[in-house]
């Protein structure tokens, strides 16, 4: 299976509401970051090991660890949780940045370093957020 079909199908096993909400934080980010390069990580490991959740991915960046190794990686992710929806924003150096930009204006939202959770859509203001998910890539671009 190649990665948008992995994409659907991982959308398409989420329950309602979650469902909808998921395709349409999928269909916004494509828009936002369009041509941007789509990852699918099934959340396990070399072992075949559950270790994450499921994570749609959008957008490229090389990380670079203290060793110096480096690993490809995606700057947006877009997961189902047990209590809602997560997306995650990596490659901000600044992690009080989330929260004290968009944090008040998102709405019904946990925001952390690189994380911002939610129950559902319907909680938040879209925008707010796509205008984090574009910050998060500029971000990490530099």
């Amino acid at each position: 299976m190649n990665v948008q079909e992995l994409i659907k199908e991982y959308i398409a096993s989420q329950p309602e509401p979650k469902r909808s909400d998921m395709q349409t934080l999928h269909e916004r980010t494509l828009q936002a970051l369009p041509g941007c390069k789509l990852w699918f990580d099934n959340g396990k490991n070399s072992e075949n090991k559950t270790v994450s959740n499921p994570t749609i991915g959008y957008g490229f960046q090389t990380i670079k660890y203290a060793d110096g190794k480096t690993r490809d990686f995606f700057q947006i992710g877009l997961s189902g949780n047990t209590t809602g929806i997560s997306v995650y924003i990596l490659g901000i150096k600044d992690k009080t940045y989330l929260a004290q930009t968009y944090g008040k204006k998102l709405g019904k939202a946990s925001v952390t370093g690189y994380c911002i959770k939610f129950k559902a859509l319907k909680d938040i203001n879209i925008d707010i957020l796509e205008e984090a998910i574009r910050y998060g890539v500029e971000a990490s671009r530099g």
